[in-house]
């Protein structure tokens, strides 16, 4: 299983505290149950310049940048929670694809100080409508960013790396256009 990240580990030095944050967390990950939630790579074309951007939002807990992403909803498929997420936390609809484009795993901080192992399943989803009003709207704040500044700003390593395959898979995509 890849590494999970603490979503209280701090953005600068997250990757010092890493290590002692997921030992800590040891018995949480080798004997209990870990959760499945479902996430979107919320991207678009940039009006001005052509390049892909994505949109990242707050945290409502800890206000630290984050994509779209929940827990499974009964009766919905991931790909389609993933589409629900991201109108919901980011106002955002448009084209999703339904196979996964990979996956990436941190430890949950529930309100109770309780910490749970969560696997997520990532989508891309292609935004063709933003919403000025949404259920989260002045819950967290969004942004519109490069591929490379999203990764800059979200703390789990496996996020980080799947925002760059994205921002590599889109850019090939364009050149064979």
């Amino acid at each position: 299983m890849a590494p999970l990240i603490s979503e209280q580990t701090k953005s600068s030095g997250g990757s010092d505290r890493f290590l002692s944050d997921l030992a800590s967390h040891a018995d949480a990950l080798f004997h209990g149950p870990i959760y499945e939630q479902y996430a979107a790579i919320c991207y678009r074309k940039h009006p001005e310049f052509g390049t892909a951007e994505v949109v990242i939002v707050t945290s409502r807990e800890s206000g630290r940048w984050v994509i779209p992403k929940g827990w499974p909803i009964k009766g919905k498929k991931p790909h389609e929670v993933a589409a629900i997420e991201a109108f919901e936390e980011a106002g955002v609809r448009g084209k999703i694809k339904k196979k996964p484009f990979g996956y990436f795993t941190y430890l949950k901080q529930h309100a109770d100080g309780h910490r749970v192992p969560c696997i997520v399943q990532l989508h891309l989803l292609e935004v063709e409508k933003t919403c000025e009003d949404f259920p989260e709207r002045g819950q967290r704040r969004s942004e519109w960013v490069s591929f490379i500044e999203a990764a800059s700003r979200v703390r789990e390593p496996e996020l980080k790396g799947l925002l760059l395959m994205a921002d590599r898979k889109l850019r090939r995509m364009k050149a064979k256009k």
